[in-house]
């Protein structure tokens, strides 16, 4: 009897220990691991709504290029151009390749060809992104700092609306933008951000690649880790961390080049070392199945900087490519 008993009473124990396991594993939430970059993805920045950030100047540079400011929310500094006559201009915004940051000020990498274009009758603005020039610091995550430049630009492009109202109060109506007017310029990795803003936007703006970075993320960024202190080490371990949680695909620009609706021209050195000319034949080739209205121009004995030769010929296609576009 006794026996039976404890019998019993083991049972019972064992049920209601079983009774509330089950209770409690069916009913607990697992936990689920933070993911903040998956709002970079293009299917998700597609569907954002990029708030119009209102455009402030700061110091003039010179008589006809000075400091300007947005934010993303961060602030973003960047430096603007415009004729030396008083007119209503189209805009050109324009966004440079990687500069390092102890040799970067404000217009680098975009200067150059931002004068000839001021010089034949465009407002051009080039942002610096962030933890450049005057900007506010960027994410401490590699990855994230790069998505933040295409938020940069996004941003950028849907602040235009208010660029009238900061030039008219500190130029008194001499300097306007025809907004109905605005092209794109890109180069090298600014080239990638700009097709990655047109991808997502489905904007028209005419757009000009000097030597772009067009090939699949994390690739496009693999392909340049030899030039690093520690040939890529930190970047390869932050990309296998990156993967372990992401689909790469979902944030490389050509998965989704058949977004793009604007008109291209494609401007590409034959001695390039750093974005090589097949990467543009490749894109070229691409966009034009997409039914888009493509010019390409290649230039001999021109590396990624369009030296030796080439840089001349490189600028007077691209302002006349704007100008026919923008007429």
């Amino acid at each position: 009897m006794k026996i039976k008993t404890v019998i019993l009473t083991l049972l019972f124990f064992i049920s209601v220990s079983a009774g509330y396991f089950l209770v409690h594993a069916k009913f607990k939430k697992p936990l689920l691991k933070p993911l903040p970059l998956l709002k970079y993805t293009f299917e998700n920045l597609k569907n954002t709504k990029f708030t119009a950030s209102q455009i402030t100047l700061g110091d003039k540079v010179s008589d006809t290029s000075q400091i300007f400011y947005f934010n993303i929310p961060e602030k973003v500094s960047g430096l603007m151009n415009f004729p030396d006559k008083p007119g209503t201009y189209p805009v050109i915004v324009m966004f440079r390749g990687y500069i390092p940051k102890e040799t970067f000020k404000s217009g680098s990498g975009s200067q150059p060809s931002a004068k000839v274009l001021a010089n034949n009758g465009f407002i051009t603005l080039a942002p610096d992104f962030l933890g450049y020039g005057q900007s506010a610091s960027p994410s401490a995550q590699p990855f994230e700092e790069r998505f933040q430049t295409v938020i940069s630009a996004l941003t950028l492009l849907a602040s235009l609306e208010n660029l009238n109202s900061t030039l008219g109060a500190s130029y008194a109506g001499q300097i306007k933008a025809d907004l109905t007017k605005v092209g794109i310029w890109g180069h090298s990795n600014g080239g990638a951000i700009a097709l990655s803003a047109l991808a997502i936007s489905g904007l028209t703006y005419p757009t000009v690649l000097w030597a772009p970075v067009s090939k699949s993320f994390p690739y496009s960024i693999l392909y340049y880790t030899d030039e690093t202190d520690d040939q890529g080490k930190y970047l390869r371990a932050a990309l296998a961390d990156f993967e372990e949680d992401y689909t790469a695909e979902d944030f490389s620009p050509p998965r989704y080049f058949n977004w793009i609706k604007a008109p291209i021209l494609v401007n590409q050195g034959l001695d390039d070392q750093e974005a090589p000319y097949w990467w543009s034949d490749e894109l070229v080739k691409n966009l034009k199945s997409y039914g888009l209205e493509v010019k390409y121009f290649k230039y001999a004995n021109a590396d990624h900087n369009f030296l030796p030769s080439g840089w001349n010929q490189a600028i007077t296609n691209t302002v006349n490519f704007f100008k026919a576009q923008l007429k």
